[in-house]
């Protein structure tokens, strides 16, 4: 009896790496998360990382420094935030925010300024729709913004569309994949948006349970893994710094998948190389990694809180810098 106890103890640890650390201490003061924390960006020009959250008169936006220290908070025409990403170049903080409330400032995406002043407004405040002009989103889920200001839009979370379109930095249209379906290219509910170093478009297409991935410049489509996301799909995804992994959280199994990155021209199969399983109701929705540390910043709407994963090994510079 005794040995057999003991064999399975062993098999059950698995030969996975344990690649994160859960950073306790951040953020300092957790009682400024006051609703549910639906998504998190890092600014890692300027150390700074902004937190959405949704609820009754409520600062939405918290702003903190990467060491958990709390700047401030803003709250002006957010309506219901989803996604968010900081933007920043050298010449000016910015964060953009999906918004899918139903009120006046619903069904948009906008940009800010670090401090919580509306700089630009794509959609049509309070109003859903399937138009490409002027644009018009239902439910956007996320964003992704370039180097080079193209944004990558996925819209939306399970309202009349389900596409992905990337705009050049003056708004306009470069190309779009707008379908809702099971075949290549095609959506149900494309909840989130990322780039690798290589050109390439991943979006985790969480009701087909799958990522697909495309060329940034043409829009092909390229492949898609089907095969790691079985019991549910995708909600997050996003590269670490050096780009070797995809981390990838699946919203109600509660858990944070390490993935191996395919090398440039091949997509392959899905390949895990490490799993965070948080606990029960936790319910990871979006999250982001810092491009110089390689941090992990996860937004949890079951435990209402964002919490930090450190590396444990150093990166190499990323990608960009």
């Amino acid at each position: 009896k005794f040995v057999l106890r003991n064999f399975t103890f062993a098999v059950s640890w698995r030969a996975e790496e344990i690649l994160y650390r859960l950073d306790v201490d951040w953020p300092k003061h957790p009682e400024y998360f006051t609703g549910a924390t639906f998504c998190a960006a890092v600014d890692s020009l300027n150390g700074l990382v902004y937190v959405a959250q949704r609820g009754d008169n409520i600062p939405k936006i918290l702003v903190f420094t990467e060491d958990g220290y709390f700047l401030r908070a803003w709250n002006y025409t957010v309506d219901s935030p989803h996604g968010i990403f900081a933007a920043s170049t050298q010449y000016e903080q910015s964060v953009w925010i999906t918004d899918v409330g139903s009120g006046v400032y619903g069904h948009t995406v906008k940009k800010y300024s670090s401090f919580g002043d509306l700089v630009q407004v794509l959609g049509t405040p309070g109003k859903k729709g399937t138009g490409l002009n002027p644009l018009q989103f239902d439910n956007p889920a996320e964003l992704y913004v370039e180097d080079t200001g193209d944004i990558y839009i996925v819209d939306g979370d399970g309202g009349l569309n389900n596409r992905l379109i990337k705009l050049s930095q003056n708004f306009m249209i470069l190309w779009l994949h707008g379908e809702n379906g099971t075949g290549p290219a095609k959506f149900n509910i494309p909840h989130s948006v990322t780039l690798d170093s290589a050109g390439r478009v991943w979006v985790a297409d969480r009701g087909n349970k799958r990522i697909q991935v495309f060329d940034k410049d043409t829009g092909e489509w390229l492949g898609a893994w089907n095969n790691c996301f079985t019991e549910e799909g995708p909600s997050a995804v996003r590269f670490t710094p050096d780009g070797k992994y995809l981390i990838v959280a699946q919203l109600n199994l509660s858990r944070l998948s390490v993935v191996a990155a395919p090398p440039v021209g091949s997509i392959g199969e899905c390949s895990v190389i490490s799993t965070i399983q948080l606990a029960d109701q936790v319910l990871p929705h979006l999250l982001e990694v810092d491009r110089k540390t390689g941090a992990v910043y996860v937004a949890e709407i079951g435990a209402k809180q964002v919490q930090k994963y450190v590396p444990l090994n150093s990166y190499v510079p990323p990608f960009g810098s």
